[in-house]
């Protein structure tokens, strides 16, 4: 088993760790977003598919999984 002698198990706990703390931040994130908007997220992205709204949501979506990245490494 040459081939995962190299894994390091708490290494990767961390690593799962952290995928799930940023995936729960993103998602805090989007409720938070929502909730500060005069319409509903979902019903724009999903119901009318708005297409600036979509564009906006993934632009702030970006920006804020560089942040936490970048919080996360630092």
């Amino acid at each position: 088993m040459e081939i995962l002698a190299g894994i390091n198990a708490p290494e990767v706990i961390a690593t799962i760790f952290y995928a799930f703390l940023g995936l729960g931040l993103m998602i805090i994130s989007y409720i938070i977003i929502d909730a500060l908007t005069p319409f509903s997220l979902h019903e724009e992205l999903s119901g009318k598919a708005n297409t600036a709204v979509a564009i906006v949501m993934g632009s702030v979506m970006i920006s804020l999984s560089i942040l936490i990245a970048n919080v996360i490494n630092s």
